[in-house]
């Protein structure tokens, strides 16, 4: 009985070895079968090749390799184990495609503690420095190959659709930021008593903020990310462009305006560099084009709405006399919309994965790519597509060499440290800029982006400066002269404009709710007058005498008397700070709509340069868009007119944005991940600096001579295109 008992028992028992045996050999073909066919998908896009020696000699006959895993998630041999495809599923079950399995593991071919290195590459630490670097670099080289095909994969759609517009707003806040500058200073100025001595910092110190933001900001991007810098940068340039349009002083403005300056500096060199590492190469030229529309379109929202605020007066307020909030006011907090919805819309998106891989971050570079290649196919209607990349090349990475803190530090000394480490990883970022192999590209890009900015920046300057003076010597010529002239018991309640008097005798003359404009009393004399609600815009009184009067709640003081005596009179409830006002200016509306026009012929260039920057290539349209741009400052000799000089601007304009745009999409691809937030940062710094100096040499010749800035804008220009005519051609090229 007991035998029996027992030849049932090891029946039943073979049976289930045997069952067991079977399903396990089942799950092995079943998973061998699934590998082949990947691998011949994966051949078929030739990402096969990337893979590593060991893998590539492995042809699924070995159940184990050296450390103890499965080939590509193969079964565990040991008994009653299961593969990674069929575990936690029945016979019946099937993986449909699409199915999301997770995070492919990735296995950098290192051996494990308890591996026996034979037939392993030397280790790392009996390497030099130098072999290091060149093993990074071939990495490098087999990334940028593998990464192309993965973005061709991912295919072009509305992801990057979404990021366009949302760095866009990005970029377009930088044109506002440009635009503000020159669309506030008088008014600023003139609202808050601006000497002389002080007029024209507030253009130079916004760009000297931008360029020190620049250069700070795009280093940073190389090391903590392009969104994440971006974020807090954009951030930083909002919360400073709001708080400025409410302080009062002019040294406060000044500082709020310059951190605001320091933020959007960080604007250009991240957008393009983000941008472009998610764009396939034949899309990248055009699109990073595309891009640059939305610097026209700041600039185009900073002249319609300057010209739709500023010059109303009746859109401020005050509270009081002590503190004014006039429409440029206004205009400043309407500026810094662009940048507040950009924060908003970046803190929707991810960050760059070629990023992630230049850090060695493979998991979470797999985890966007697969974002945006599934993003894209819904939005095809092919949801079934499968993302079939399953491991990605990285870089090998280097340790630096990093000097320990105690760690009972004091914190305040530990964040000290931590930005003291910060900028010197952008220091020695920076300095990899002047190794070779992109030394000489670098010196080559920075003397164009110099050129280029000067002569744009410079005449953009002179440009309505000329227009200006044109218009007030007309004004000047147009003004009423008044001699010897005598009035008695006279009320004025009118507005007298552009006007002199000379020798002129007012005897018991009232002046009540009226408005002196441009109009000066010289060697005149005020006895027993009254005043009373009396503006005075550009007015003075010079060498006049001023007897027995009153006056109430007027802005005539001790700065509109000059070399005047007052005897026997008082002022009271006299208007305090410097009054303004933007009602009948004669040039108010004139130069907010000359600006919105020159900037409104770029939309040609732009278009053009967007649709022919990847046929006839970065280099052709760098160089001739610069060399035609200096050939039409030639032509300002015939602006005698203001129509004539309003024309000259648009046809500059229109030609120049295409070598804008040819530069930012070739910088972008001249540099490797590495370094290029840092080498664009570097570039667009020299672009700032540029801009300060074409400020204060073609400001100062305003008036003077039209010889000398004609001729500066032309050569720069000229030998800038003939420089970017030398730059590589980088059409063909895959981001390093």
């Amino acid at each position: 009985m007991d035998d029996t008992h027992n030849n049932r028992t090891s029946l039943a028992k073979g049976a289930k070895d045997i069952a067991k045996e079977a399903k396990r050999q089942a799950a092995k073909n079943f998973s061998k079968a699934v590998d082949r066919a990947s691998d011949e998908y994966s051949a078929h896009r030739s990402y096969n090749r990337f893979q590593n020696e060991d893998e590539e000699d492995d042809n699924y006959n070995a159940y184990t390799q050296q450390d103890g895993h499965y080939a590509d998630d193969a079964a565990n041999d040991e008994d009653g184990a299961s593969s990674d495809a069929t575990e936690g599923h029945d016979d019946e079950d099937e993986i449909y495609e699409g199915e999301y399995q997770g995070v492919p593991a990735y296995n950098d071919g290192k051996p494990r503690d308890s591996q026996v290195a034979l037939g392993q590459p030397v280790s790392d630490s009996l390497k030099s420095r130098k072999e290091l670097e060149n093993e990074r670099q071939s990495d490098e080289e087999e990334l940028a190959q593998q990464y192309e095909l993965i973005m061709q994969e991912c295919g072009h759609g509305r992801f990057q659709w979404q990021l366009f517009f949302v760095l866009g707003l990005a970029l377009m806040s930088d044109g506002v930021e440009v635009f503000v500058v020159g669309f506030v200073l008088p008014s600023a100025e003139t609202d808050m008593c601006v000497p002389n001595s002080g007029a024209g910092w507030l253009g130079s110190i916004v760009y000297l903020g931008m360029m020190f933001g620049a250069f700070f900001w795009g280093g940073l991007s190389d090391k903590v990310g392009r969104r994440q810098c971006l974020l807090i940068s954009m951030s930083v340039n909002g919360f400073f462009a709001f708080l400025s349009s409410f302080v009062q002083g002019y040294s406060m403005f000044l500082f709020c305006r310059m951190v605001s300056g320091f933020g959007i500096g960080g604007a250009v060199p991240i957008v393009f560099s983000y941008f472009a590492e998610v764009l396939a190469r034949e899309k990248r030229g055009e699109h990073l084009s595309w891009l640059c529309m939305f610097w026209m379109i700041g600039g185009i929202y900073a002249s319609a709405m300057a010209w739709a605020i500023i010059p109303h007066y009746g859109w401020s307020f005050s509270m009081g006399s002590a503190y004014q909030f006039h429409s440029w006011r206004v205009f400043v907090v309407v500026c810094a919309l662009p940048c507040v919805s950009a924060v908003v819309a970046l803190t929707f998106m991810p960050e760059s994965p070629r990023f992630y891989l230049e850090m060695g971050k493979h998991d979470e570079a797999w985890m966007v790519l697969k974002h945006i290649h599934d993003t894209n196919m819904r939005a095809r209607g092919e949801p079934e597509r499968v993302f079939t990349v399953n491991r990605i090349k990285i870089p090998k990475q280097l340790d630096e060499l990093v000097e320990m803190q105690n760690e009972s530090a004091n914190p305040v000394l530990k964040v000290l440290f931590k930005i003291q480490a910060e900028l010197r990883g952008i220091w020695l970022t920076f300095m990899k800029c002047f190794n070779y192999p992109v030394k000489e590209n670098t010196v080559k890009l920075a003397a164009v982006w110099f050129t280029l900015s000067f002569g744009y920046y410079g005449l953009s300057v002179w440009f309505p400066d000329v227009i200006k003076h044109l218009q007030a010597d007309e004004y000047a010529s147009r003004v009423k002269i008044h001699n010897n002239e005598r009035t008695e018991d006279f009320t004025f309640n009118f507005t007298l404009e552009n006007q002199i008097h000379r020798n002129g005798v007012f005897l018991n003359d009232r002046f009540i709710g009226m408005k002196f404009k441009a109009v000066t009393f010289i060697d005149s004399s005020f006895i027993n007058c009254y005043f009373e609600d009396v503006s005075s815009v550009g007015s003075l009184f010079k060498n006049c005498t001023i007897v027995d009067s009153f006056f109430y709640n007027t802005d005539i003081d001790d700065a509109k008397l000059t070399n005047s005596r007052v005897i026997n009179s008082s002022f009271h409830h006299n208007k305090t700070g410097c009054q303004m006002t933007f009602d009948d200016d004669y040039s108010a509306y004139w130069v907010y709509f000359v600006n919105f026009l020159g900037t409104l012929a770029v939309l040609p260039g732009n278009i053009v340069s967007a649709l022919l920057m990847d046929k006839i290539g970065r280099l052709s349209m760098l160089g001739g868009s610069m060399v035609l741009s200096g050939i039409s400052c030639f032509f300002l000799w015939f602006g005698t007119s203001e129509s004539m000089m309003i024309f000259m601007l648009c046809l500059y304009n229109g030609l120049s944005i295409s070598a804008w745009n040819s530069l930012d999409v070739v910088t972008t691809e001249l540099y490797p991940t590495d370094r290029r937030g840092t080498g664009f940062g570097f570039c667009n710094a020299m672009c700032k600096l540029a801009a300060v100096l074409g400020n204060l040499i073609f400001g100062s010749l305003v008036g003077i001579t039209k010889a000398i800035p004609i001729l500066l804008a032309s050569t720069v220009l000229v030998g800038g295109g003939l420089v970017g005519l030398r730059l590589p051609d980088t059409r063909a090229n895959v981001l390093m």
